[in-house]
């Protein structure tokens, strides 16, 4: 038979170790939020295993259920606590096989934010829109010898990922756009994997730094660029080393944060206060 030519909805950066039960049991979302959404929106069906031993099975894959209530949404993102997901059913989507991946230099997460308005407005297929720093990209290339080819200087670089064939359309929207600086464009598999690198590599960062503490919070979109500012000055407070990035598509960040010993404590106090303030 001819292949199928589909694909799943949800990448991770973790793809190499994630499996599709852990990220049933965390709705995970990762880099294709903006245009597939979380897991819960792509799973048709689950097995999950009670803590008394019952198999609970809701695996026929219906296209409407409105009988009672949802358990396969339910039981999507409790983390083990209600039952434990032994399979699922997934809705795929179709394979792309053609991206156009861009590098932008923007001042600011506000300018970052306008880049991806007006290229989801300009052309249709956008799959990720995400956010670095350049203390994140100093540390790459320190540490881990990753090199962006913008340098160090950009006060923050957008990663854009399109599902294109033709470059062009995504091209003149992003050559309209007066907040980007600089840039670098790359349509073929090695060109995207090393422009990729940058932002999947970012994970690694802290680990390296000290104790690692990983925070992923997410705030309302049009708050997110006073958050960065205002997490920033909470921990600019303590000894850490900070590393911000994220998913600036939906307002999702990255609070990572590295401590000379365990720390735990006043680094969460310090992030989720700030969380809290922006709802």
């Amino acid at each position: 038979p001819p292949p199928a030519r589909l694909d799943v909805g949800v990448d991770l950066a973790s793809r190499d170790r994630a499996t599709v039960g852990g990220m049933v049991a965390t709705n995970a979302g990762g880099l294709r939020v903006l245009r597939h959404g979380h897991v819960r929106g792509h799973l048709a069906g689950v097995e999950a295993v009670l803590a008394d031993g019952r198999v609970l099975r809701r695996m026929a894959g219906l296209k409407k259920d409105t009988a009672g209530y949802d358990l396969t949404g339910l039981l999507c993102g409790s983390e083990g606590t209600l039952a434990v997901v032994t399979a699922a059913l997934l809705r795929l989507v179709p394979l792309e096989t053609d991206r156009v991946t861009a590098l932008l230099g923007v001042g600011s997460v506000g300018d970052a934010l306008a880049v991806v308005r007006r290229l989801r407005a300009g052309v249709g297929g956008v799959e990720s829109a995400e956010i670095m720093f350049p203390e994140g990209v100093a540390l790459l290339e320190d540490l881990l010898g990753v090199r962006s080819p913008l340098g160090r200087d950009c006060p923050a670089q957008l990663l854009v990922d399109v599902a294109a064939a033709d470059p062009d359309p995504v091209l003149s929207v992003l050559a309209a756009c007066p907040e980007i600086t600089d840039s670098a464009v790359s349509a073929d598999g090695p060109g995207r994997a090393r422009l990729w690198a940058l932002r999947e590599r970012h994970p690694d960062l802290v680990a390296r730094l000290g104790v690692p503490h990983k925070l992923d919070v997410a705030v309302p979109l049009g708050t997110l660029a006073d958050f960065e500012v205002e997490v920033r000055a909470a921990l600019a407070r303590l000894p850490v080393t900070v590393v911000l990035y994220g998913h600036v598509g939906d307002g999702s960040l990255h609070v990572n944060v590295a401590t000379p010993a365990q720390g735990a404590g006043e680094v969460e106090d310090a992030v989720f206060g700030v969380v809290q303030r922006f709802g």
